[in-house]
This record gives structure tokens, C-alpha cells and sequence, in this order.
């Protein structure tokens, strides 16, 4: 009997318990909260479809012509680099976003994509410099702030990144991640306030969409378990429920570390990379987060040359 009671507590080691939510507003950050593990739910990881495949295809003839402006160009390399980075090819992204820069340089969004590589890459005061350019060029442009203010936060300099968030936050403030990001940033200032915030924020703007479960879990409001197990419930295809999941397990993740537990915080964030969903921001930080964790060299060597032809 204690040979199976050990099995049955390795076989429970990936699932650590730390997440499984809080019974009340004032211990959802305690470490010690006495709550069983919440359970696993997976989806099938999404794969590259035939469409993404001709898309990519079609994109690339459409490049050979020689009867292109340069605004037309730039609109190209731009939507295949999208397509790149929607398949997980970060590189060929990365190249194609230069390349529309070269074609069209006051390009504000492919200056936001250059942006994203160079904070997963931990060049943070070139991320800065390729942030400041887009908000210049298109001050409107909210992902901006909220990417900014991500890389400000990953550099360690929480009183500037809640400064973008806040106005991430403000520009459409029943947004349930603009409120997490928030949040996040805020909590490295001072937890008690963070806490105070966020719970004032679900209870003035929370909608039912679906984000605001993950809040609701932060709020201390749902366990962890409970919200895991009605995901399934919420989805109507297998992509939907990849994209919920990589979202749940990254913001879970992110729980964990709060509250003290690195293995947990591991485990989630590795469940979150598990669903492919490689151009959402939960995927692209929680890959980050992992080689943080395990001091992981940059992705991308110092060599390449990204305006290549």
C-alpha cells in the first residue's frame, strides 16, 4: 500500500497543487492556500493547415511580380510575415517585417512585430526603440502600449510598465487581459493594492466574456480547479479550446509564480506552449518565461541578418 501511495504522489507532480485557487479574496497570492490540484484539460495542438500552406504560397507568387509599389509590397512581406508567425516561424517572420519596414518605414505595426522579437530575444532597449516608433507613428495604436509595457516589465522596471498598461487599460477598460496585464505589472509594485485593484476592476467591468474567468481565479472569486474543468464547456471547436487553454495555464502560470510556486508555474506555462497557438502573446511569454527560468540562451543568433533578401 505505500508503494502505490508513492506512485499515485509522483504521478501527480506535474499537476502541482499551488493553483488550485483561493477560498477567499485575501489568500489568492498565499502559498499555502489548503486546495487540491485542479485538474488537466488538453486539446489537440493545432497543426499547419492546408489553408496557411496555400496562403503562404500564394503570398510568395504574389512577391515574384514585378508590377509592385512599394506600398504594395510592403502590405505583402506584412501579411506574410503574419502568416510566418501565425505557423511558428518566428525567423521568416521576423525577416518579412523587416523587409516591409525597408519598403514602407513609417509602417507602425511592422514596427510593433519587431518590437515582440527583440523583447523574446531580451534586446530590451532595441524593443524600446522599435515600440516608441510605432506609438510615434500611430499614437492610437493600443498594442503598442501593452507590448511595451510587457517588455519594460521582463527588463524589471515595473514603474514604467504600469504606466503603459494603464493606458493599455484605460483605452477599452471591459478588456479582461488589458485588466490581467495591469495587474501583473502592478503586483511587482505593491500586492496589496494590485489585489484591491483588480477585484475593483471585475466588479465594475466585468462582461461574460470569456476572459473574465481568468480574472474571476485572480479575484479569488472561482478556484482554479472549477474554472479548469468548465473550459471544455466554453469552446465549440478544438481551436477554441486551444486558444482558451493557452490563455488558462500562461495566466495560471503566472498565478503560480505570485504565490511562491516555481515547479507549478513550469509545469503551466509548458501546458500552454503545448497548444500551438504560437501567435498569441500568452504562447510567445510563456516560451520567454521558460527560458528565464532555465537561463536559455536567445533564439536567435547574434549573426543573422534579418533585412537578407
Amino acid at each position: 500500500m505505500e508503494l502505490w501511495n508513492r506512485i499515485g504522489r509522483l504521478s501527480s507532480v506535474f499537476i502541482v497543487c499551488a493553483l488550485a485557487g483561493c477560498s477567499s479574496r485575501s489568500d489568492v497570492l498565499s502559498a499555502n492556500a489548503n486546495m487540491q490540484p485542479p485538474p488537466v484539460v488538453l486539446a489537440t495542438p493545432l497543426q499547419v493547415t492546408y489553408q496557411n500552406e496555400l496562403a503562404l504560397a500564394r503570398l510568395g507568387q504574389l512577391l515574384a511580380t514585378n508590377n509592385l509599389n512599394s506600398e504594395q509590397r510592403a502590405a505583402l512581406f506584412y501579411e506574410r510575415g503574419l502568416m510566418f508567425d501565425k505557423v511558428g516561424l518566428r525567423t521568416m517572420a521576423r525577416i518579412d517585417f523587416a523587409r516591409a519596414l525597408r519598403e514602407k518605414p513609417d509602417f507602425a505595426e511592422a514596427y510593433n512585430f519587431i518590437g515582440v522579437y527583440l523583447t523574446q530575444q531580451q534586446d530590451f532597449d532595441n524593443a524600446y526603440d522599435a515600440f516608441d516608433s510605432a506609438i510615434e507613428l500611430a499614437p492610437g495604436y493600443d498594442y503598442a502600449y501593452l507590448n511595451r509595457g510587457i517588455a519594460l516589465y521582463y527588463a524589471h522596471r515595473p514603474e514604467l510598465a504600469v504606466k503603459d498598461m494603464e493606458v493599455f487599460q484605460q483605452r477599452k477598460v471591459d478588456d479582461p487581459y488589458r485588466t490581467l496585464w495591469l495587474f501583473l505589472t502592478e503586483v511587482e509594485l505593491d500586492r496589496n493594492k494590485a489585489m484591491q485593484m483588480l477585484i475593483k476592476q471585475y466588479d465594475k467591468n466585468h462582461t461574460d466574456e470569456w476572459g473574465w474567468n481568468i480574472v474571476k481565479v485572480y479575484a479569488g472569486k472561482q478556484s482554479a480547479a472549477d474554472f479548469i474543468r468548465r473550459i471544455p464547456e466554453s469552446t465549440s471547436s478544438n481551436r477554441q479550446l486551444a486558444e482558451h487553454l493557452c490563455e488558462a495555464y500562461f495566466y495560471l502560470a503566472k498565478l503560480s509564480q505570485l504565490q511562491g510556486n516555481n515547479s507549478a508555474a513550469e509545469a503551466y506555462f509548458k501546458l500552454s506552449l503545448s497548444n500551438n497557438v504560437f501567435d498569441f502573446i500568452e504562447h510567445r511569454y510563456a516560451l520567454l518565461e521558460l527560458q528565464l527560468a532555465n537561463q536559455a540562451p536567445n533564439s536567435y543568433p547574434a549573426d543573422v541578418d534579418f533585412e537578407a533578401e
